[in-house]
């Protein structure tokens, strides 16, 4: 039986949290920290059936997110976008994570971020 690829999204979700190479980014500064996460799978089983159950849902990419940004103070972005795609890998369904973070409001002339991709 063939598969149906697919990607599960949200783009532009704001978060605050105390991360960065400085001391005062990860004690007393709260940045806003923009987060684009994409789920490659196979929809197939939810197409078929329409049970949110045969695929990934967003809004847990959101809490996810909201749980490693709020509940940690890491040096760097990347850490936290690795921390996030490991996360959603606990679902066995996932086959590739695409994380983008951008931390909008550190420079005065440009955004800042970092972009992963993982695959199993």
């Amino acid at each position: 039986m063939l598969g149906m690829a697919g990607r599960v999204f949200i783009e532009g979700l704001r978060l605050s949290g105390k991360h960065g190479v400085a001391e005062h980014e990860r004690t007393t500064t709260v940045q806003e920290f923009v987060l684009d996460i994409a789920a490659e799978l196979d929809m197939k089983p939810a197409a078929s059936s329409d049970d949110i159950a045969d695929t990934v849902d967003y809004m847990h990419f959101c809490e996810i997110a909201k749980d490693v940004i709020a509940n940690n103070s890491f040096y760097l972005i990347e850490r936290i976008a690795e921390t996030i795609a490991n996360r959603i890998f606990e679902n066995a369904r996932v086959t590739s994570v695409s994380i983008t973070i951008k931390k909008p409001n550190l420079l005065d002339n440009g955004v800042p971020g970092i972009s992963i991709t993982r695959t199993r």
